[in-house]
């Protein structure tokens, strides 16, 4: 197992490859699995914290409660292979390795920001790492990941591209297109559908005849549910997925089970869910999943544990105060990659 460490910023996440380790066999790679997830968690509740204090400009989409499923699905990526993610996408980003102080300050408008602060929350793009872009029109991922998918197909590369989605998705214009094209294209894309239950505020059930996977079957795609909370669940249905669309199978579907433990956005109070609901989430919440599986699978103490989530936390503080200190863009500069850019397409 290799691993990459993000390259923004001097505080990182590690990212590991872990697409040919078996979590059964493989205990660094489940520790690391947890204490990314764990990570993510703190950097969600930083983010939703400075996002109330007016520190972070425009909308913020959070994922904390959706974990397992980001993170278990980049765990089994590799450096050829592309994603799309959506405007809940703080979570994709760190489980591909972006670094999560240039994140961060991307989302304070900071001049360290990996878009030197000009793309906000819902916006983020890293080719470095793989990351296409975060769409924030609903269902924008799918179609994005259709076209990479369309080129490294007939570019003859061994890439995968991954599209992430929520329930919404489901009853775009996108959702019928693109999985029509990609199906009859035969085209190398892993759809990931992270269904957490609600579009924005409507049940999902409410409003979807049918159901997901039915709509899939029908276009001849592979398609399973998988349980979203679960990041070994997860990250076996995705090695499996990634695999025969890497093998020239075709579009395969995922649709994760999952819940958002946040509002949508900005604040809303949640009063749209039954009560006992999210309780009843909360009770299978996938950090705590994941830190039963290290204590009876590997055998980590409680105290190992903690020290995991103690250690991501003091991380997260960094990052933190790193981003906090970090000056604004100067007005005209967009950044050296942007400056290199322009001079290119001047000569």
């Amino acid at each position: 197992m290799t691993t990459e460490s993000a390259g923004v910023g001097s505080v990182g996440v590690t990212r590991f490859w872990t697409a040919t380790a078996d979590l059964e066999d493989d205990r660094e790679a489940a520790v690391g699995l947890f204490r990314t997830m764990a990570f993510a968690r703190r950097f969600e509740e930083t983010t939703q914290s400075l996002f109330l204090r007016g520190a972070i400009y425009g909308s913020t989409h959070l994922g904390a409660g959706q974990e397992a499923v980001s993170i278990g699905v980049c765990s089994v990526l590799q450096p050829q292979d592309r994603v799309a993610a959506t405007y809940r996408g703080h979570t994709t980003c760190l489980g591909l390795g972006i670094s999560p102080v240039g994140l961060l300050a991307e989302m304070m408008g900071k001049g360290n920001g990996i878009s030197a602060g000009r793309s906000g929350s819902m916006n983020i793009i890293s080719l470095e790492h793989g990351l296409i872009g975060c769409f924030g029109i609903v269902g924008g991922s799918i179609a994005a990941a259709t076209g990479v998918a369309f080129a490294l197909k007939y570019q003859g590369k061994d890439g995968v591209a991954v599209a992430f989605f929520g329930d919404g998705a489901a009853n775009q214009g996108y959702f019928q297109e693109c999985l029509n094209f990609a199906s009859i294209q035969a085209l190398p894309v892993v759809l990931i559908c992270e269904n957490n239950q609600y579009m924005e505020f409507t049940a999902t059930g409410a409003v979807t005849a049918g159901g997901i996977l039915p709509r899939v079957r029908a276009l001849g795609i592979p398609a399973e549910e998988v349980d979203g909370q679960d990041v070994w669940a997860v990250r076996e249905a995705a090695a499996q997925a990634v695999a025969r669309a890497r093998a020239g199978k075709g579009p395969q579907f995922i649709e994760a089970q999952t819940y958002r433990y946040s509002d949508h956005a900005r604040g809303d109070p949640i009063n749209y869910r039954p009560d006992g609901e999210m309780d009843a989430w909360k009770a299978r919440d996938p950090l705590l999943i994941a830190r039963s599986r290290l204590m009876s699978m590997y055998g980590l103490a409680e105290a190992e544990v903690n020290a995991l989530v103690e250690s991501a936390n003091a991380q997260v503080a960094s990052v933190r105060a790193e981003a906090t200190a970090a000056g604004f863009p100067v007005p005209g500069d967009f950044g050296s990659e942007f400056r290199e850019t322009a001079v290119a397409s001047d000569a």
